[in-house]
């Protein structure tokens, strides 16, 4: 392979990823828009107060941060938001690990935020609106 082919795929994985890792929050923040019901009554399940105010908490963040996070714009603070989410909603929602689907939704849910955590470390890759726009973060230090 060509260093300019090298090149190439190096700066497009990271758009892919990210918009892979969007594509779960635009997907379910879209299936709690079209069903509140459903939701509102999960929410409710685990009694969390003001569970419509959380509904649409929910749908904003997850289609507003999946969005915001498949063009990488503010990549880092989004994907910080978002695997913050993801880990609240993990504990707080899918704590039954003697249920096997819970414990898959649990463990989903905390892989999705580590792969955020790789994002927040590494940025948004050359092919985001962060590169576009001139926001380029250096990789955080440790």
């Amino acid at each position: 392979m060509t260093a300019n082919a090298t090149q190439t795929s190096q700066s497009i994985i990271p758009a892919i990823g990210r918009i892979l890792m969007a594509t779960i929050f635009v997907f379910s923040g879209v299936g709690k828009a079209l069903a509140p019901e459903a939701t509102l009554g999960y929410i409710q399940s685990v009694g969390l107060p003001f569970a419509s105010l959380a509904l649409v908490g929910a749908i904003a963040v997850e289609i507003g941060g999946g969005a915001l996070l498949a063009l990488g714009y503010q990549t880092r603070l989004v994907a910080a938001g978002l695997a913050a989410f993801s880990l609240v909603t993990a504990f707080v929602f899918h704590n039954a690990i003697g249920d096997q689907n819970q414990l898959i939704h649990l463990l989903k849910n905390v892989a999705m935020a580590g792969g955020l955590l790789q994002v927040v470390a590494f940025g948004a890759g050359a092919w985001s609106l962060d590169a576009a726009t001139g926001r380029k973060a250096a990789p955080l230090a440790a």
